[in-house]
């Protein structure tokens, strides 16, 4: 039976093992990873799936914020990456870390809007994601503008480039 447990209680060496088998080592290079750097990620919304003492999956949410063209700062958080063992892959254990993770996002209403780099068919058809309202955002890196994605009403119009937000944690 899956167990999902807060990420923090997983060894941070054995989240970075899962990402290079699910991702590859390469993994550092990508957008996503640019438009994070220098964040730590969000405990609260961060999740491993574990089955009988082994690591199968994890998610982690990011902070980061839109810089607007027009001198605004909006906060987001980033969904992802969301790495399953890769045996243990279509299996929909990352469907249910993702929703995991987003229940844990909704379950404050302060919370800000959800963004993520991702295929907008399955995450449009599962989780409500869109690029409706990201057509002016920038990031350092290449992307495919149809998956970046946005969730709900809330995520912000406009033109900027996203990027890091460093949160105090207590």
């Amino acid at each position: 039976m899956v167990q999902f447990v807060p990420i923090a209680e997983i060894s941070a060496d054995a989240v970075e093992q899962l990402l290079d088998r699910a991702f590859g080592t390469d993994r550092h290079g990508r957008t996503a990873y640019r438009i994070r750097e220098g964040a730590v990620a969000l405990p609260d919304l961060s999740f491993a799936a574990i089955e009988e003492d082994t690591l199968i999956g994890t998610i982690q949410c990011w902070p980061i914020a839109l810089c607007g063209d027009d001198g605004r700062d909006v906060p987001l958080i980033m969904l992802g990456p969301v790495a399953v063992e890769p045996l243990r892959q279509q299996g929909g254990i990352g469907r249910l870390l993702t929703a995991r993770a987003l229940e844990a996002v909704d379950a404050d209403p302060a919370s800000p809007a959800v963004m993520l780099i991702g295929d907008p068919e399955y995450y449009g058809r599962f989780f409500g994601f869109v690029a409706d309202r990201t057509g002016g955002w920038r990031v350092p890196g290449p992307v495919e503008r149809r998956r970046l994605l946005a969730r709900g009403t809330h995520a912000p119009l406009g033109d900027g480039l996203l990027g890091p937000r460093v949160v105090a944690h207590v």
